[in-house]
């Protein structure tokens, strides 16, 4: 058990959680993040509070940021936005097929080999980016280096909100991307239209990973659409729709036509319905 607070370097950004130290930050104060670059500010969105997790893992704060820590960050998202600008200005002379999704910038600082700019791009391909970097590093007056992102990652960069009107698992709470199979989207009955179970990225969903287990081990599971069923009650009816997070069903009585949401637990038999009729 320990305490444990969440900031986030851009505005509704990803979210970082870290260890107060002692500190007691309140939401909007500015804290120092240690990084391998050195500490860098970031905004408290969640203050320090109480948790049943062991947080010993966890990086500690580094202080709360002064008008010196304050200066620089300004300094350095100035450097940033500059660094952008001269990207996409020499991409285009250049003609090349690439676009910039985020910069990053280590100020000129004693012990860290010299200011340097990473800018992160997307292509439909590897692109041969030499004379590129040249340009870029005789404009800003720095080392530069240029790095390609995966559709994934460029959306857990980026940001955005997703089909569900949430923001995007990856630029949130996701540490890392897990192998997503269209069998996954099969075991939850949703329609195989590549619009409809597809991300920002344009690649599957990463939430048909981890919600995947919930539906494979719901009792629903043992159902299907058109399975021929019997209630305690007598009636019987046919399965319309699952739904494995209440463990229910939709059953379609056989006599009216009429939907009845029902419990799992209400089923007492059942017979497959065989392609072109019920089974005797």
């Amino acid at each position: 058990m320990g305490m444990l607070c969440a900031v986030s370097f851009n505005r509704y950004g990803r979210l970082y959680y870290l260890d107060p130290a002692g500190f007691t930050p309140a939401v909007g104060d500015r804290v120092l993040v240690p990084t391998d670059d050195g500490p860098e500010v970031a905004e408290c969105v969640w203050a320090p509070q109480w948790v049943d997790e062991d947080t010993s893992g966890f990086p500690k704060v580094a202080g709360l940021a002064d008008d010196r820590d304050l200066r620089r960050d300004e300094q350095l998202r100035k450097r940033k936005a500059e660094a952008k600008v001269a990207a996409k200005k020499l991409i285009k002379a250049h003609d090349l097929p690439m676009k910039v999704v985020a910069v990053d910038h280590v100020l000129d600082q004693p012990g860290n080999g010299g200011a340097r700019t990473t800018i992160y791009f997307t292509a439909p391909h590897r692109v041969d980016f030499r004379s590129l970097v040249r340009d870029l590093g005789a404009t800003l007056h720095c080392r530069v280096e240029l790095r390609q992102l995966s559709a994934r990652d460029s959306a857990r960069v980026q940001g955005g909100i997703g089909s569900c009107g949430r923001d995007l698992c990856c630029a949130t709470f996701l540490t890392d991307f897990e192998p997503v199979t269209i069998r996954m989207a099969k075991d939850q009955d949703l329609p195989l239209n590549p619009l409809r179970i597809s991300g920002a990225c344009g690649r599957l969903m990463c939430c048909l990973k981890y919600e995947h287990p919930l539906y494979v081990g719901s009792s629903t599971s043992d159902f299907h659409q058109g399975q021929r069923v019997t209630l305690t009650d007598g009636t019987e009816g046919k399965v319309s729709s699952k739904h494995p997070p209440s463990d229910s069903l939709t059953v379609r009585n056989l006599q009216d036509g009429q939907p009845r949401r029902c419990s799992v637990a209400d089923i007492c038999g059942s017979r497959r319905a065989y392609e072109g009729g019920d089974a005797p």
